[in-house]
């Protein structure tokens, strides 16, 4: 089974996207966990993978509105496939207002 953690990025300020809503979902789409972003901007769920596409949810919108900011993108969904020889997969995204990059971290 493979762990999973994630950490966002707030690009445009230079800093974590602390309190930043994630959620999980397995292959058949079934949400598996929700969390928020510590301050630092880290999530290490507390759960097993199995193989698959899985999909992290960043509730963006909420992010940007609550910070008095516009954005272009109300979410980011990033899909990934999970093998099961990993022990351990890292997702970060980065992000600003009007752009976004991810990838997959160590």
């Amino acid at each position: 089974m493979t762990t999973l953690s994630t950490h966002a990025l707030d690009a445009a300020l230079g800093v974590p996207a602390a309190a930043l809503a994630v959620t999980l979902f397995d292959p058949q789409g079934r949400q598996m966990t929700a969390a928020r972003t510590d301050a630092d901007g880290r999530v290490a769920f507390d759960l097993e993978l199995g193989e698959g596409t899985h999909v992290l949810h960043f509730d963006t919108g909420a992010y940007f509105f609550a910070a008095d900011r516009d954005t272009f993108y109300p979410e980011v969904a990033v899909s990934f496939a999970v093998d099961p020889e990993q022990s351990h997969l890292h997702v970060a995204l980065l992000l600003s207002p009007y752009s976004y990059t991810t990838y997959k971290g160590s």
